[in-house]
């Protein structure tokens, strides 16, 4: 006789899977962590295997629990595509995302076209801006969802990823040979703190020749070949590149992207922050390429 499998409790193993642990599972779910455990012996009962690996001082999986982990994660995005297309008519409104520019790809529109897709009265609304501008808009409830380029997230933060930041540069310019070094950051740039203080560190004498508030001012300078910036890996202006300095420049460190939606947020903002959850699941189904190919298929 086929046996189901309970997708609430395979929901819970995912999220404390993904998060490492019990009790940021059990406050992403909103249940307590006694609920959340339940759910887990539940689930490893009915399978006759023990899923998580308790022996450390954190939460692994055993080797069931990898297994399981992969068919979990399939199963949970087809539940919930299959969910949001069927109800996704009963919505209709506005929602408006936060993302910061140098982010926006490859991510962003895929996720844009697939929530346009399950939720065709829905209107959502992309705002650009930098990260401290979008924690303060959130802070006032004018954003459903942000997405943030940050160290450490912020009360209510989840950090889905960390990314490299790199040097960056004209297409074969020279600038980066240039001492005392010729840096543009805009005014209002998260990374401009951190990367100054670790040149500072390493004695490199430099000069910032762009004093923006604008990131466009700041492409340009690069673009030209007149200084050089920091940015996430992968993610560079047009005309601009990665320098290849062999060790010539400090390592400008690395960020996290974080995911912020308020606690009370409506279905439809929890559903647009599982599709990102699903877009920077490295190598995943719900991979930025894998949801490319599948909305223009």
């Amino acid at each position: 006789m086929p046996r189901n499998l309970d997708l609430t409790a395979l929901r819970a193993f995912v999220t404390v899977a993904e998060c490492g642990g019990v009790t940021k599972a059990a406050g992403l779910l909103n249940l307590t962590q006694s609920a959340v455990s339940m759910q887990l012996k539940r689930l490893e009962d009915s399978l006759g295997a023990s899923l998580l690996d308790r022996s450390g001082r954190g939460i692994g999986l055993t080797a069931s629990g990898e297994q399981l982990l992969g068919f979990g994660r399939r199963m949970l995005e087809l539940n919930d595509q299959a969910f949001a297309r069927l109800t996704g008519e009963d919505y209709e409104g506005e929602i408006v995302l936060g993302v910061p520019h140098d982010i926006i790809y490859p991510y962003i529109p895929p996720i844009l076209r697939r929530f346009a897709a399950e939720y065709p009265r829905m209107q959502i609304k992309l705002f650009s801006a930098p990260t401290r501008r979008l924690r303060e808009m959130f802070a006032h409830g004018d954003c459903d969802v942000i997405l943030t380029t940050e160290d450490e997230p912020g009360p209510g933060g989840e950090t889905l990823v960390r990314l490299p930041l790199v040097w960056i540069g004209a297409e074969g310019g020279t600038a980066w040979r240039q001492r005392p070094l010729p840096i543009a950051f805009c005014s209002n740039c998260i990374f401009r703190s951190g990367v100054l203080r670790r040149v500072n560190e390493a004695n490199v004498p430099w000069r910032m020749v762009v004093e923006s508030a604008l990131d466009n001012a700041v492409d340009a300078a690069v673009s030209a070949d007149l200084a050089i910036s920091a940015a996430i890996e992968g993610g560079y202006p047009p005309q601009t590149a990665a320098i290849e300095h062999k060790g010539a420049l400090p390592d400008p460190g690395e960020t996290g992207i974080v995911l912020y939606m308020a606690q009370q947020g409506t279905p439809v903002a929890a559903a647009l922050r599982d599709m990102i959850r699903s877009a920077y699941r490295a190598g995943g189904p719900g991979s930025a390429a894998e949801l490319a190919r599948q909305l223009t298929a």
